[in-house]
């Protein structure tokens, strides 16, 4: 029997057995590369649509994991972050922040020179200071159409940079305020010393996340989630905002009712494995998103096996490649 499948649903009806399911999801690409009829960037990556909906509130859904600040659910808020845009004979690159090694005190230096244009801009005063995330009310800005870093990193930034969506003119405010504290990062010693590092400098400032925490619309199978695991920064406003538990690192011995989203989640499949064929766990769920769309599998013990017509033979366990390029028969 092939794995039971089921798509992306508002309402995800509770059962029995859902109660000792493990929930792996994958992070998938979007299709943007498949699509050459597209006339602009799609919104937001398969797996943050799934998380968070249509709406893709990313900058509240962040804020509320990296504070303890009240906020009101109704209010537009957008995250601004030092990035590096790296140069190349045509065009400019987004680096990930993850290549950048940006330190708390060097961060806090850049916002320190940038923040009274970034607060005269937005006309309003920053919500709260992160390492790599800055929150404000999203103030004028509100409407513009961004894409996240996770998103747009490795890509050339002409695609990716903000677009307006209501009122014309936003982005070019956006972009005149970009390039003012551009300049000014240029100068600053925090990039001379960064330099002299080998480091790549902090040159730009990215927009992105614009939203409010009221459009959150979170996938039904979390009625029946009792922790998650991961090391995505949406994890833990996500939990927070459920009221369910989080953890950076996985507990093997606690996957019953558990969600994750891991980097590198080919090294569990050994003991997946184990905690199906030892009953700590009646189903893993396994979400993924080919071509970038949404796709949930049930699989079940009896699944962890090649099928074979040579019924005297000793089954082989299937390999986790073979397990994600299953075709739903």
């Amino acid at each position: 029997m092939p794995p039971k499948i089921r798509g992306m649903t508002g309402n995800f009806t509770p059962n029995s057995s859902a109660r000792r399911r493990f929930t792996l999801m994958l992070s998938g690409e979007d299709a943007f590369d498949l699509d050459a009829s597209q006339s602009a960037p799609p919104n937001g990556l398969p797996q943050e649509q799934f998380l968070l909906g249509p709406h893709l509130p990313i900058a509240p859904v962040l804020l509320l994991g990296q504070s303890e600040l009240t906020f009101n659910p109704k209010q537009i808020i957008a995250c601004l972050q030092p990035v590096h845009l790296h140069a190349t004979r045509d065009h400019l690159i987004l680096l990930h922040q993850d290549q950048i090694h940006l330190s708390e005190e060097e961060s806090a230096k850049l916002l320190q020179v940038a923040l009274p244009l970034i607060e005269e801009d937005f006309q309003h005063t920053l919500l709260h200071q992160g390492k790599r995330d800055w929150f404000i009310p999203a103030g004028r800005f509100s409407s513009l159409a961004t894409h996240t870093v996770e998103q747009a990193h490795g890509r050339n930034i002409d695609w990716w940079m903000p677009r307006d969506t209501q009122e014309i003119g936003v982005a070019k405010l956006w972009r005149k305020l970009q390039n003012e504290v551009q300049m000014l990062w240029h100068i600053n010693p925090v990039n001379e010393e960064r330099a002299q590092r080998g480091l790549p400098a902090i040159n730009s400032l990215w927009i992105s996340g614009i939203g409010k925490l009221e459009d959150l619309r979170i996938p039904g199978l979390f009625q029946n989630i009792s922790r998650i695991y991961g090391d995505s920064p949406l994890l833990p406003g996500l939990a927070k905002h459920l009221g369910i538990p989080y953890q950076n690192q996985m507990e093997i011995s606690k996957l019953d009712s558990a969600f994750a989203w891991v980097r590198n989640p080919e090294t569990l499949w050994p003991e997946l494995q184990n905690a199906l064929n030892n009953e700590c766990i009646s189903e893993l769920e396994l979400i993924d998103f080919p071509h970038g769309k949404t796709r949930q599998r049930i699989f079940t013990g009896k699944d962890l096996y090649k099928k074979s017509w040579a019924f005297w033979k000793k089954s082989s366990a299937i390999s986790w490649q073979e397990l994600i390029n299953l075709t739903d028969l």
